[in-house]
């Protein structure tokens, strides 16, 4: 129903109940940053409106008549509710204009998140809602450690398990294989790589810390227990892409995610080279803190990925 014209404006009690907190209408005056002529004129309106005095004014100054203090205790609640209203309306213009911080595995970030984030976009654009995207790309240790300390609202990892003190959901497996290049001896082997020959091999690797590092010295600690030797790194980098390019330019053989080196293996820059006794399959999961839920764009791209899990 249509309010009744007697109800006054939200300024006018806001500027009333600042003359009861300064004592005059002086200092209600400055509070709000207007004139005191103006101060005056607002409350001449207010009372104009109501129907009653709220002010006494004389030669020492302006006080609340009794039916002012009444009205400007009334007036507490209302613009308490006022200011809620605005709360609110500020969060809905949030969620409007929403930022995401996500952290990713190297490899999900590079093959993975540009199709999820496009997706994610559209989505975004067609509710008419603005979305801007923060995406760190790192190890999967330190996308852990970043969605701890809240530097990252949702990350993805790779690796055999997730970690113990974070929220998590598997999104997808991933393969990892054995890859040189295509003039390797390797590449015209007929028996398989046998788990130990492959640990006695000095490979191109990740740096330490990385999900594909970590898969591989986890699943060869299950093929041959825990006090196996593994050879020390015949390079260490730190990406995907420079262990990739390192193999291609001969430097010798690795260990990488299967999407990572598809289009070098469909066009014969590199050949796989089949491992036996060796489960080098691994987890992609999604993390997130301890106790919560994704919410809003983070859910959002959450969806999006483990529906690309069942589209692979």
């Amino acid at each position: 129903m249509p309010l009744s014209p007697r109800v006054p404006e939200l300024a006018a009690l806001d500027l009333l109940l600042s003359v009861a907190r300064t004592g005059s209408l002086g200092g209600a005056a400055r509070e709000h940053g207007i004139s005191q002529q103006a101060a005056s004129e607002r409350i001449r309106r207010l009372e104009g409106t109501l129907g009653v005095q709220v002010l006494r004014r004389s030669r020492q100054g302006s006080s609340l008549t009794t039916a002012g203090a009444l009205v400007a205790d009334w007036a507490g609640q209302l613009t308490d509710l006022a200011a809620g209203l605005e709360a609110s309306v500020s969060a809905l213009r949030a969620e409007r204009h929403a930022r995401l911080r996500v952290a990713a595995s190297l490899t999900v970030a590079e093959y993975l998140m540009p199709r999820w984030l496009v997706t994610l976009r559209h989505q975004v654009e067609q509710r008419g809602d603005e979305l801007s995207v923060q995406l760190t790309a790192t190890n999967s240790e330190e996308v852990a450690e970043r969605v701890r300390d809240g530097r990252a609202g949702l990350g993805f990892v790779e690796g055999p398990s997730a970690p113990d003190d974070l929220a998590w959901r598997e999104i997808g497996t991933d393969a990892l294989v054995l890859v040189v290049p295509a003039d390797h001896a390797w590449s015209r082997r007929r028996k398989p790589i046998e788990a130990a020959e492959l640990a006695r091999t000095a490979l191109v690797s990740r740096e330490a810390g990385s999900g594909t590092r970590r898969a591989l010295e986890v699943a060869l600690a299950v093929t041959l227990g825990h006090g196996y030797e593994q050879a020390e790194p015949l390079l260490e980098l730190s990406g995907t892409a420079a262990v990739r390019g390192a193999v291609l330019a001969g430097a010798g053989p690795a260990v990488l995610s299967s999407l990572a080196v598809a289009d070098d293996v469909a066009s014969g820059r590199l050949r796989t080279v089949p491992v036996t006794g060796l489960a080098l399959d691994r987890r992609l999961l999604a993390v997130w803190p301890l106790g919560s839920s994704p919410r809003g764009p983070a859910s959002d791209l959450l969806t999006i990925a483990v529906r690309g899990r069942a589209q692979r």
